[in-house]
């Protein structure tokens, strides 16, 4: 499988930015999808996740309110909508596929691909 992200950049605090994942080479419409963002020395931290369907989103509580997730199954696209941004938000983000099973979906073990990531920085 592939997933390769787009979209980050350099945003002042209180702008947006959109991030989008391609993802190639699974039954997409058959994975649930989640967003992990990084920084350095620190671990991989959970963001937003979106079940198979698109049905069921859920979102760390750092950015509830301010960051949106869906997905588009006919285009093989998973998205990050992202407004209000803090400098705290500034990090390498990840878009990652797991089965849709019983676990910890905040788990970056749960996932079993990942894109190779995309720097957002948000400037103060």
């Amino acid at each position: 499988a592939q997933l390769v992200e787009s979209g980050g950049g350099l945003v002042q605090a209180g702008g947006s930015l959109r991030v989008s994942c391609v993802v190639s080479g699974l039954t997409f419409e058959s994975w649930a999808m989640g967003w992990f963002r990084q920084v350095p020395g620190a671990e991989r931290e959970f963001v937003a996740g979106i079940s198979w369907s698109g049905g069921f989103t859920y979102y760390a509580d750092s950015v509830k309110g301010r960051f949106t997730i869906s997905r588009d199954n006919g285009e093989n696209t998973v998205t990050l909508e992202m407004s209000n941004l803090k400098p705290e938000d500034t990090a390498v983000y990840y878009c990652a596929a797991r089965r849709p099973v019983q676990g910890n979906r905040e788990d970056p073990s749960e996932y079993d691909h990942w894109g190779q990531g995309t720097q957002v920085t948000v400037s103060s």
